[in-house]
């Protein structure tokens, strides 16, 4: 008879913070509207499932609350809004329904067991919204750091195009393992696109060529001979050659040149 009479009080608590969810999303300002527009749906989104987990402990309320912290998550990254906003907002609408419930418990006359037995309930929801939105966030984070990053260095390999059938890759900087990824995808896709006949990868501007980098461009040189494309490196510095000759690198059949321009005469005068 007791749990009934509880169960009946904690729905009561419920039923009012469900009451006063629209007025309680818009409590909290920020000076831009359009921000502010778009928190609003979550916010009620929140308090739904702080209100439900008053009166249920259910792991349903688990599961909503972790697609929540996502979608959460999502759209401060897309906002490009820090974490600290989501973690103020869990904060702060804890304090809320925290107050009601509070001031429930007195009307109602709770036993200290009944009060601390709903209070316990509702901070592990509210510890667990503030695990999951923090998980998510950095999860996508990382993952817009990477496709930027990725974005980058895709654009620092160009194919640059400078007759119907001749292209020029111009390599700047470091040609880590990611960067020869890419170096291999653009190469193929944009001197199949092309329709080229030539393609000339100029290696002034890489700093250092070791094994890795040096193997890198053989297995690119490869691929696209079997596309029916030939290749010339450009760019070959003293240095370079000195490294390459070290290395024991066989460059017989690949045809170099110090300069771009040299390179770049060479095959017009082949084409």
């Amino acid at each position: 008879m007791e749990s009934l009479l509880l169960d009946k009080k904690l729905k009561h608590i419920t039923n009012l913070i469900l009451e006063k969810k629209e007025e309680f999303s818009k409590q909290k300002k920020y000076e831009e509207k359009d921000i502010q527009q778009q928190l609003e749906p979550w916010r009620v989104h929140l308090i739904q499932i702080y209100a439900d987990s008053v009166s249920t402990n259910d792991t349903k309320n688990f599961e909503v609350l972790e697609e929540w912290g996502r979608e959460v998550a999502n759209l401060l990254v897309v906002l490009q809004l820090p974490l600290d906003v989501a973690l103020e907002e869990i904060s702060y609408y804890r304090n809320v329904i925290g107050e009601i419930i509070k001031e429930e418990a007195k009307a109602e006359t709770f036993t200290f067991d009944a009060f601390y037995q709903v209070i316990s309930r509702f901070n592990v929801v509210v510890d667990k919204a503030v695990h999951w939105v923090s998980k998510s966030y950095m999860t996508d984070f990382a993952n817009k750091i990477q496709s930027a990053r990725y974005a980058i260095d895709e654009l620092s390999i160009p194919v640059v195009r400078i007759t119907k059938e001749i292209g020029v890759i111009p390599l700047v900087g470091d040609l880590d393992t990611n960067r020869a990824q890419i170096l291999m995808e653009n190469a193929l896709q944009h001197g199949s696109d092309y329709k080229l006949n030539w393609l000339i990868i100029d290696l002034y501007a890489v700093p250092i060529i070791d094994t890795m980098v040096a193997d890198q461009i053989f297995k690119v040189i490869g691929a696209l001979r079997l596309l029916g494309i030939q290749v010339v490196l450009s760019g070959i510095r003293a240095e370079i050659a000195q490294t390459m000759v070290n290395l024991g690198l066989d460059l017989a059949d690949i045809t170099t040149f110090s300069s771009l321009h040299q390179a770049v005469e060479y095959v017009n005068q082949a084409d």
